[in-house]
């Protein structure tokens, strides 16, 4: 009877445990599928506001505060622009003094919580640009998706795709850069973003179903008189368009991808979210079985969505539909070692694999999707060298 009990308990003790990891799974997975727009990525810290003054800002003293460039700062009320760290200025042993460039709205005051964020604008093209814009409509799978479209003379279109954490707004830094060498330039929402459709379980996809959105976007481009097509992507945005590039019936189209920090694994990039929340390392993988069983998604085996190539310690099988099955358009990738979001690695490894069609711009001390705000000028003058042939 006591033995009989001992396996009793021992079998309930061992159900628990499990019915316990599925829930931790569930709710680490969270961290990627219910990323939202517009907030913080796990990870990155918030910071308190101690001081202002004229084209000053101090900061909690934080790795992210000392990252060189020009990001936005935002608050739960407000937005500013920090530009780089005042090396003349004096720094306490737990603050940081940076150029600030100016707050967009809202005010800055001592005590206030603050995250830099690579939107350094806020609004539309006209607002924050002063840029010629239409707010149009583009029919989409789920439904109608909001977009700016910024006229220009050419007749390739530039479509620009943000991606986890950010909003369209995200496409603004190099909206200028673009209209100035006479792109017209299209920035779509997709779905799961304020004003879009949800998709239908509520979930991100990183991905893997958003990028329909992204073909919606280039049907209308080519409606409206785009011959060729850029797709210009940032995280799960350049996923999109390496999905597109390789399913769309338009891909003939795509004679560009412009690759800002791609998540290559959604595997990785999910376990790197997770853990940035603190997820202890052994509910990891049940936070990827957690998320394939909400969402379907393929394995990818750490690094599969990028054109077929396959990590040296990879064995075993995986879903043809994961990767693209044809090859890719002329492609730029900007990415950075201190991506801690989606491994440069990736990225570099891609680029190794295939020289003749794909160039790496390499940019140090620079978070995940943030490769123009460490330095817009050498960003811009590689995005320049790569669109000046496709024009």
């Amino acid at each position: 009877m006591r033995t009989v009990k001992a396996t009793a308990a021992a079998v309930t003790a061992a159900l628990a445990a499990g019915a316990a990891g599925i829930v931790a799974g569930r709710i680490a997975s969270d961290a990627g599928l219910k990323a939202p727009a517009g907030r913080p990525l796990p990870g990155e810290p918030r910071l308190t506001v101690h001081s202002t003054a004229a084209g000053r800002i101090t900061l909690t003293r934080d790795l992210a505060t000392l990252r060189p460039g020009t990001y936005g700062l935002a608050g739960d009320a407000s937005h500013a622009v920090v530009g780089p760290v005042l090396a003349a200025e004096p720094h306490s042993a737990d603050t940081v003094v940076r150029r600030l460039e100016r707050v967009t709205h809202g005010t800055l005051a001592p005590g206030d919580k603050v995250w830099l964020t690579p939107n350094a604008y806020v609004g539309d093209p006209g607002s924050a640009l002063g840029l010629d814009h239409t707010d149009v409509e583009i029919p989409g799978e789920l439904g109608a998706l909001p977009a700016w479209f910024v006229p220009g003379v050419r007749d390739t279109w530039v479509i620009a795709v943000h991606g986890l954490g950010t909003t369209r707004e995200h496409a603004l830094n190099v909206m200028e850069f673009l209209h100035r060498h006479r792109f017209p330039v299209l920035a779509p929402v997709h779905r799961g973003d304020v004003g879009a459709p949800r998709p239908p379980d509520g979930l991100n996809h990183f991905g893997e179903t958003e990028w329909r959105d992204l073909d919606a976007a280039m049907r209308y481009a080519v409606s409206n008189g785009a011959r060729q097509l850029v797709l210009h992507g940032w995280s799960t945005g350049a996923t999109m368009a390496l999905h597109a590039a390789a399913r769309s019936g338009l891909r003939d189209r795509v004679k560009g991808l412009v690759l800002d920090s791609p998540v290559l694994s959604w595997e990785l990039t999910l376990r790197a979210l997770a853990a940035a929340r603190h997820t202890p390392g052994v509910l990891l993988p049940l936070a990827v079985r957690a998320a394939q069983g909400r969402t379907g998604l393929p394995s990818d085996r750490f690094g599969l969505y990028a054109d077929r190539t396959v990590p040296d310690d990879y064995h075993g099988d995986r879903t043809d539909d994961a990767v693209p099955a044809r090859p890719q358009p002329p492609t730029l990738i900007l990415h950075g070692p201190d991506d801690t979001i989606a491994p440069w690695e990736l990225s570099q490894r891609l680029a190794d694999a295939h020289p003749d069609r794909i160039a790496l711009h390499t940019v140090r001390q620079a978070p995940h999707a943030a490769m123009w705000n460490a330095d817009p000028s050498a960003y811009e003058e590689a995005l320049r060298r790569f669109l000046t042939p496709l024009m």
